[in-house]
């Protein structure tokens, strides 16, 4: 009969301890529920892109428009379902997890394609970066053209750069990157999810508003146009009854 060590007994009870806090494959193990996987799915289907949506559809027409905003969800859709397949490797409930897209596209295709799909990736990152930097200067000078305009009137040209406010936004998108483990705030989908909100609500706010400005111009244009034929007939029947009998005749 054998005896076990003291030692490795206590190892043993502290990998046992540990391995509560570890997922199966040793990593720290995942703490997302449900709502706050639904504020990150909120925060990558909505951003301020939504503000132009409206314009773009009223574009397009009532079919085409309604058609490709069904065609888009259905492409968001088909890829959120892909990458959901692509999570696990092998196995769907004990295979290798792959945590990024590459990971994913390293273990489904591997080879020269995951050098090009890592191309388009980091190249589609570039461009948002860019489009949100354009995007975020311009509504600073924007805002601040409002601004001199209200201090100043209308007829101050209120003339801007709108330099300052990239490098005040680059500026500030490298201190946020400096913050470790960013990534891992619990707080900041739910920040973001409610900014895609605000955005959607700003959106349907204005597309209403227009709507009923729109409607109340049109009511008033048609009656304006009854009264004008009311009118037109009253002066006509006053000028029947009160000419005249020779010009009647």
């Amino acid at each position: 009969m054998h005896s076990v060590a003291p030692m490795e007994v206590s190892v043993e009870a502290g990998n046992a301890g540990a391995a509560a806090w570890l997922d199966d494959d040793g990593r720290p193990r995942r703490t997302g529920t449900f709502w706050t996987a639904s504020a990150h799915i909120i925060t990558a289907v909505i951003g301020s892109g939504v503000l132009s949506l409206a314009w773009a559809i009223a574009q397009l027409g009532w079919v085409a428009g309604p058609t490709a905003m069904l065609l888009f969800a259905f492409v968001t859709y088909y890829t959120a379902t892909l990458l959901a397949e692509c999570y696990r490797t092998g196995d769907p409930e004990t295979g290798k997890r792959n945590y990024t897209y590459m990971d994913a596209v390293r273990s489904n295709l591997g080879g020269a394609k995951v050098v090009f799909c890592g191309i388009i990736q980091y190249a589609n990152l570039v461009g948002v970066a860019i489009g949100y930097t354009i995007a975020s200067s311009i509504s600073m000078k924007a805002i601040r053209r409002a601004g001199c305009f209200h201090s100043h009137g209308h007829e101050d040209p209120c003339k801007s750069s709108s330099t300052p406010y990239m490098i005040l936004f680059g500026v500030v998108e490298i201190l946020f990157s400096q913050i470790p483990d960013f990534d891992q705030i619990w707080w900041l989908s739910i920040v973001a999810a409610v900014m895609s909100f605000t955005y959607s609500s700003i959106g349907l706010s204005l597309g209403i508003a227009q709507t009923v400005c729109k409607s109340m111009i049109l009511q008033s244009d048609l009656v304006i146009r009854i009264l004008g034929f009311l009118v037109t007939d009253m002066c006509s029947i006053d000028a029947i009854v009160c000419s005249p009998w020779w010009v009647q005749g």
